[in-house]
């Protein structure tokens, strides 16, 4: 392991270097300011079906992205070769175009004040040496621990696993140049079950910085297995405004609707339903949500965004009230603020819960739907209309009755955000929001 993390050091100060070198050729060109950053990975990526393989790929990617500044004007290009000559041309190549584009007020490198120029060590490297052979065997030990769970199951549509490591490297004209190495691991099945009147499908899956930390391929199996039986026969239900719960694995996509709706773009373009709403109620008081970027090992956390700005907790939402935009440098200026540190995306949301567990939800529900599956893209973050495919099961005196699909859940975001419940116990952390199930008091229920 010693020799893995001096390998990886070894990498970033190389990376480093050729930063380095464009800086300072991209400063003997004129340019009044530069940056260039380059994230890598390389790792090993496994498809099976029914334990043959269908994919095995061995990858490295990545390449060095360079913006240089003439005044306001920007020109960028990229390079995947590292060599002094290649470096050479791509600054060039990048003095070139910004000769042609626009001047812009906006754009520039982000102001030194809010860089991190000591990026805290947050514990993402856990790398894993793992060989083919495993890799495969895993896939197969989760179809097989699925096929045994259950006799409806019947086939499978593959599992998957991927181990990646790699690194990350930032550098500018003011002086910055730091970057931090990760790791990802994941394994994931898909199953098919059958009966006589219908087939179903679901999956199950694991996802880690740490590969001991993965739940075991007979854990992921037998888990898709469960789902996939779970919603055989599954029915549709009468069009009714109803309550529903949006199960944990999938309630963040609720909050990634409001991540669109904050952030600067869509706030300087004035194309958000959210637009007026800085300083006021949009959720119940029992609603807050709070961004940490430094959590150890999650697989959100960063020391700094993509413009090298210093990532820091940030409240977004304080007792129903949104309290921040979600700003890059440049929608920043466009906006006169500073940067949120959210050029790249967010940082962990954690959004704070009760202590009911899915059964307590369903029993305050009642009557309702409890949603495990959405489909669809039909959500206008300009208008907050919201209209999606839905799957899941119908719950009545607070349990779950029977499987539900080809159903469509609608209404508005501003009344499904203001509608909130309650929030369960059951967090998912397998993703950038961390929430529990959410229950909504009301929405509109599109069946037959």
């Amino acid at each position: 392991m010693q020799a893995v993390q001096q390998d990886i050091q070894q990498e970033i100060d190389e990376v480093k270097a050729a930063v380095s070198q464009v800086l300072a050729h991209a400063k003997r060109l004129g340019a009044s300011s530069a940056e260039a950053s380059m994230s890598r990975t390389r790792g090993l990526s496994v498809e099976t079906r029914n334990g043959e393989v269908e994919t095995l790929e061995f990858n490295q990617d990545g390449g060095l992205g360079i913006s240089l500044y003439f005044g306001q004007h920007k020109g960028s290009a990229s390079t995947a070769d590292l060599s002094p000559q290649a470096l050479q041309r791509a600054v060039e190549a990048a003095t070139d175009i910004a000769r042609y584009t626009s001047e812009d007020p906006c754009t520039g490198v982000a102001e030194a004040g809010w860089l991190e120029f000591s990026p805290p060590d947050l514990n993402l490297f856990h790398p894993h040496e793992v060989d083919t052979a495993e890799a495969i065997a895993s896939c197969a030990r989760a179809e097989q621990a699925a096929y045994d769970t259950d006799p409806r199951i019947v086939n499978s549509e593959g599992a998957s696993f991927s181990s990646h490591q790699g690194l990350k490297v930032y550098g500018n004209s003011h002086g910055q140049l730091v970057g931090y190495p990760s790791s990802r691991h994941s394994l994931s099945c898909v199953m098919i079950g059958k009966t006589e009147q219908d087939m179903q499908r679901d999956y199950s899956y694991s996802v880690h910085r740490d590969f001991s930390q993965l739940l075991s391929p007979e854990q992921i199996g037998r888990e898709a297995a469960q789902e996939t039986v779970a919603r055989l026969d599954a029915r549709q239900v009468p069009t009714q405004k109803v309550p529903v719960i949006f199960r944990a694995d999938i309630a963040s996509s609720l909050f990634g609707h409001l991540v669109s709706a904050i952030s600067g773009g869509s706030i300087y373009r004035e194309s958000s339903f959210l637009l007026d709403k800085l300083g006021q109620k949009i959720f119940p008081d029992h609603v807050s949500i709070v961004e940490q970027p430094h959590l150890p090992m999650a697989l959100a956390s960063s020391p700094f965004d993509a413009e090298g700005v210093k990532t820091r907790d940030l409240a977004i939402i304080e007792q129903g009230v949104l309290t921040s935009w979600l700003l890059t440098s440049y929608s920043a200026r466009k906006l006169g603020l500073s940067s949120t540190g959210h050029a790249g995306g967010i940082h962990n949301w954690l959004v704070q819960h009760g202590d009911k567990d899915l059964a307590a939800l369903c029993r305050e529900m009642g009557r309702g739907l409890l949603v495990t599956e959405l489909m669809g893209q039909g959500v206008n973050t300009v208008t907050g209309d919201y209209s999606r495919g839905a799957a899941g099961f119908w719950v009545e005196n607070g349990e779950i009755q029977f499987p539900v699909a080809e159903v469509t859940i609608a209404g508005n975001l501003k009344d499904i955000f203001q509608n909130i419940a309650a929030i369960g116990q059951d967090v998912d952390r397998r993703g950038g929001v961390h929430t529990g199930s959410v229950l909504i008091s009301s929405m509109q229920v599109a069946g037959n």
